[in-house]
């Protein structure tokens, strides 16, 4: 729809070209009267109105070329034509002014048909140019937040999933340090090492030895004095003796006893 438009430009372009170099040559008379024209008075007037529309048509030209004011001017130029269309209908056929001959009259009916015809065609092309620009504008604005927006959720995804795996890495890394892991074997049921406790054992109760009888007249094996025995130095002796005279001490004291047993009487 565009390239018709700038298509339709173009056309406005050379209309309004052709008109100010007509309204510039004002001062001609002789081709205002060879084209069967009424020339404008006064001149200057004619002249200024012609370097308006000679801009007009650059500027018409320009916009076909540059996207960017195709739709805006294309609008402006659009309804200048159709103004200037339905002023000349309105002179020309309801006020019969300027008086025409059947000729000029017929030209200037169909130029401003056309140029009232061309003029809103050049509107409503114009419109709808427009319309498609600010519905791409729309959807491109769109998609450009549906991308943030989802670049946003991404990222906010990403950060979860690394706090969640932190998370998970420090729950296992305590549990690991709580309670090492015992590998599984399949079919096999897995034990766990328990502390072991003893039982307490109840405190034994020390029992005074009971002296060791013998038969009287019994040779004994063991020597009296065993700290006579050849080939002890003289502290090994010592210990001995001292060792000998706490074992006979505790024997009569046992001996001495109320309750310490006797030794058969022999008769």
């Amino acid at each position: 729809m565009k390239p018709l438009l700038r298509a339709v430009l173009i056309v406005d372009a050379l209309l309004l070209l052709a008109f100010g170099l007509l309204f510039l040559l004002t001062p001609w008379t002789s081709l205002y009267n060879a084209l069967l024209l009424v020339q404008t008075q006064p001149a200057l007037v004619g002249q200024a109105f012609g370097v308006a529309l000679i801009g007009l048509a650059w500027l018409a030209l320009h916009a076909s070329i540059d996207g960017g004011l195709t739709s805006s001017v294309a609008r402006v130029v659009g309804h200048v034509n159709w103004l200037t269309g339905v002023l000349m209908l309105v002179w020309l056929l309801g006020l019969h002014t300027p008086a025409l001959t059947g000729f000029g009259q017929i030209v200037a009916v169909l130029t401003g048909v056309v140029l009232l015809v061309l003029g809103l065609g050049g509107v409503r092309l114009s419109g709808a140019v427009r319309r498609r620009e600010k519905l791409l504008v729309a959807e491109a604005t769109a998609a450009e937040r549906a991308e943030k927006q989802a670049a946003k959720d991404a990222a906010k995804n990403a950060a979860n999933r690394a706090a969640n795996e932190a998370a998970g890495n420090t729950a296992t890394s305590m549990d690991s340090r709580r309670e090492p892991v015992v590998p599984a074997t399949a079919g096999f049921p897995v034990y766990r090492a328990e502390p072991l406790v003893e039982p307490a054992m109840p405190a034994a109760t020390a029992v005074p030895a009971a002296p060791a009888t013998r038969p009287l007249g019994s040779a004994s094996s063991a020597p009296l004095h065993p700290a006579d025995e050849p080939g002890l130095s003289a502290s090994e002796r010592a210990a001995r003796a001292e060792a000998a005279a706490a074992r006979d001490e505790a024997r009569n004291a046992a001996a001495d006893a109320p309750n310490a047993p006797r030794p058969p009487f022999h008769g």
